[in-house]
């Protein structure tokens, strides 16, 4: 819940960029603020409180409790997601959602089932391991995912025992913001959970550097992630999960299914306008399907319906602002000018709001920006390889390592590429599958650690160990 009121300081507009109209103003968090919030995090820790006393069954029956609530609540929320950052209502209220609850509930079965070990040390000790809370967690949440990606960073970080001071992203805050009604309501203890509102280089770094935090995780560009690993190792040394950029590798090999593979191909790309951490935004194809390939891939590109995002039927929205807007239209021109092919696509659509048309550029080489920089929009590359070594190089010569996919029917060169390929998750004949269960995050600059699954709740723990010393020990 909430546990400090913000108050009438600098505005931030929040925006439907669509249409460009406003709709509200969310009120900007001083760094005082911040101070606030982590001081009720911090009591809300002590020994002897209600949350660090509390049952672990009960933190999952509220988690699971806040799963109802959501679950009751999907229509608000898929369509605060729609309104506060372009996203496609269907995909809001059917994937977003979706993963939201099953998030919560997979957290709350875990809260009571997080044990410790008993070990055989030698001598008369009696030793066993703790699993505790690590303490206070600063959370900061990217404006592509605001919900998701919210419900993956509390969830976890709760289900451990920990308290959160969460920044919600300043173009996205407001699904994060009606959460802390509905924790509130679930029953959570005062200063379990704190969000605020605020800008990157002032709250974000008020998080960063605040000595009393003892855990940050974030999710977002690589560039502000390494600022906030510098400012965890200038002060308290905080533990730190990072969840940063990609440029990750599809691989489609010949003998692939092919209509599968360009399907894969596409909403790899293409969903949420491209705007995805694990967008397949290179995509190499053998040489024998190669023309092929691009051609329907561009006749799929030409399918998308664009439009008002809340509107049935739309299958692509506006991009998240102007600032991502020019970006990735900077990045378009870049590519006609190193001789990529343009196919389909290249330009702003319509006369109102950050639309950008499905573009696809064939003929891509690896040393062309489009090959090399995160894009953030819907731009597909396709470029041409002729062997499995060839492939392996190019696809692993990145500074990224966040996702890799393989399309091939022959077993061999799977397992192959699922060893080869540096990447934290490798997808064999799909894109995109993701889930509660399984571990997310990155090889190299794409983050440190994980999220989700039963290695991400490793993130939210430190472990103790206890040894006592015994008169004598049996075994």
């Amino acid at each position: 819940s909430k546990s400090c009121a913000t108050p009438k300081i600098p505005q931030m507009q929040n925006i439907l960029e669509s249409f460009k109209d406003r709709l509200l103003k969310i009120y900007h968090s001083s760094q005082f603020i911040y101070l606030v919030a982590v001081k009720a995090a911090r009591k809300a820790f002590e020994l002897g409180s209600t949350w660090r006393t509390m049952d672990a069954s009960e933190r999952g029956r509220l988690l699971n409790k806040l799963a109802d609530l959501v679950e009751r609540d999907r229509l608000i929320l898929a369509t605060m997601e729609t309104i506060d950052g372009g996203k496609l209502f269907s995909t809001a209220y059917l994937m977003d959602l979706g993963a939201c609850i099953k998030t919560l509930r997979y957290c709350a079965g875990w809260a009571d089932k997080i044990q410790g070990r008993t070990v055989p040390m030698d001598g008369n000790f009696f030793t066993f391991t703790r699993h505790e809370p690590i303490g206070v967690c600063g959370q900061i949440i990217p404006w592509n995912f605001p919900l998701v990606m919210f419900i993956w960073k509390i969830a976890p970080a709760l289900c451990c025992g920990n308290t959160v001071v969460v920044k919600p992203a300043e173009q996205t805050p407001l699904s994060a913001l009606y959460m802390g009604s509905l924790i509130k309501e679930a029953g959570f203890p005062p200063g379990v959970v704190n969000i605020v509102p605020g800008f990157g280089p002032t709250a974000g770094a008020a998080i960063s550097h605040h000595m009393d935090i003892d855990k940050i995780a974030f999710t977002g560009s690589t560039e502000v992630g390494k600022l906030i690993k510098e400012a965890a190792g200038k002060t308290n040394l905080k533990r730190v999960t990072l969840e940063l950029g990609g440029k990750s590798p599809n691989i489609i090999f010949a003998d692939a299914d092919l209509d599968a593979a360009v399907e894969f191909a596409h909403i790899g790309l293409f969903y949420h306008q491209g705007q995805c951490c694990i967008a397949g935004s290179r995509i190499f194809v053998e040489e024998p399907i190669y023309d092929e390939f691009v051609r329907r891939s561009i006749e799929r590109a030409k399918k998308n319906t664009l439009g008002d995002p809340l509107k049935p039927g739309v299958q692509q929205g506006p991009q998240i602002d102007k600032e991502q807007y020019n970006k990735i239209l900077d990045l378009i021109e870049s590519g006609k000018k190193e001789g990529a092919k343009l196919e389909c696509g290249g330009g702003p659509w319509g006369d109102k709001g950050y639309f950008i048309q499905p573009t696809v550029f064939s003929n891509v080489t690896d040393d062309m920006r489009i090959a090399k920089e995160e894009i953030f929009g819907p731009v597909q590359q396709i470029m041409k390889f002729k062997t499995v070594d060839e492939v392996i190089k190019r696809a692993n010569n990145t500074t990224y390592g966040l996702a890799a996919a393989v399309f091939t029917k022959d077993i061999d060169k799977a397992l192959t590429f699922a060893a080869a390929l540096q990447a934290g998750t490798v997808w064999v004949n799909c894109y995109s599958a993701l889930s509660a269960q399984c571990p997310f995050g990155g090889f190299k600059m794409s983050g440190n650690g994980r999220e989700m699954g039963e290695y991400g709740l490793h993130e939210y723990t430190e472990v103790k160990t206890v040894t006592i010393k015994i008169p004598q020990k049996n075994s």
